[in-house]
């Protein structure tokens, strides 16, 4: 399956439970995935994006600095699945000839990617379950779809406004 590249767009907050949730964005595209994310994953990828340091190492920090320290390298990430409500993700690394793959979730994927400058694709067949199927609605008659609704929520979001913040 065709793996789709992203970028992190926005953490912005949900209005209805303030829970944070991480908007990654098509690279060479308009679609959208929100990923609902708890709120020491996104202090972790809110400091990397904004480039926040401490004195002392955070978690994601030390996985990193441990990686480097053993010549470690991380390829790429991938959201590779969404199976009944939950986001599935894979880190792929790489110690010089030998590659493996970790399964993780998708916010610690992400917060690791972006500290190591790695790519950040999500596979489409997890686009595919939840972009709106707008022709499949058409069809069926249905005005919106639960899917359609969300995308224009996540559209119109204006990530200036909801951001999160530290």
């Amino acid at each position: 399956m065709e793996k789709i590249p992203m970028y992190v767009h926005s953490i912005t907050l949900d209005p209805e439970s303030n829970a944070p949730i991480l908007i990654l964005k098509e690279i060479d595209g308009e679609r959208t995935l929100p990923i609902w994310i708890g709120l020491l994953e996104a202090t972790a990828i809110a400091t990397e994006m904004e480039k926040i340091s401490f004195a002392r190492p955070m978690t994601h920090d030390l996985s990193m600095n441990l990686l480097r320290a053993m010549d470690i390298e991380i390829e790429n990430v991938e959201v590779s699945d969404l199976r009944d409500s939950t986001y599935y993700a894979t880190i792929r690394l790489k110690q010089g000839g030998r590659v493996a793959t970790e399964d993780a979730r998708p916010s610690d994927a992400v917060a690791l990617a972006l500290r190591a400058k790695a790519m950040i694709y999500v596979n489409e067949s997890v686009l595919g379950k939840i972009q709106p199927d707008r022709e499949a609605s058409a069809v069926m008659g249905e005005d919106t779809t639960e899917k359609e609704k969300w995308t224009k929520i996540l559209e119109e979001l204006d990530p200036d406004k909801f951001k999160y913040k530290m």
